[in-house]
């Protein structure tokens, strides 16, 4: 079961990535890749909101709604909020991947492709 410092290592790890804190969100950690945001877990909060599409969306909302909700506030534009104790580490870790990617630009994630052994196609 992945943990908010799990997903708070794995928004880190990928490049460009940094945390701000929004104080008007009461002090909510969001995490951005050159300004914009794809992703915010609260200090010790159930679930991890990330950005994905409105496919992505409701093939997740259909395949496990237990797991996946439509995030509050973000929703209607496709983000998703995820259940940290109902959801496997390695489809949280490409959920994390896929919305660092809507959001680095493209440069950034060619050169992250090109850093690794085998590179993802999007």
């Amino acid at each position: 079961m992945p943990t908010e410092h799990d997903v708070r290592a794995m928004m880190l790890a990928l490049p460009e990535t940094h945390e701000v804190v929004i104080a008007n969100w009461g002090d909510q950690p969001t995490f951005r890749v050159r300004k914009k945001m794809f992703g915010l877990v609260g200090y010790g909060a159930p679930t991890v909101c990330l950005k994905a599409t409105k496919e992505t969306q409701a093939a997740l909302l259909q395949e496990d709604p237990d797991v996946f909700l439509v995030a509050p506030f973000f929703g209607r534009w496709g983000w998703i909020d995820v259940v940290l104790d109902r959801v496997d580490a390695e489809e949280l870790a490409e959920l994390v991947e896929e919305a660092w990617r809507l959001t680095a630009p493209k440069r950034v994630v060619a050169a992250y492709d090109a850093g690794r052994a085998t590179p993802r196609r999007s």
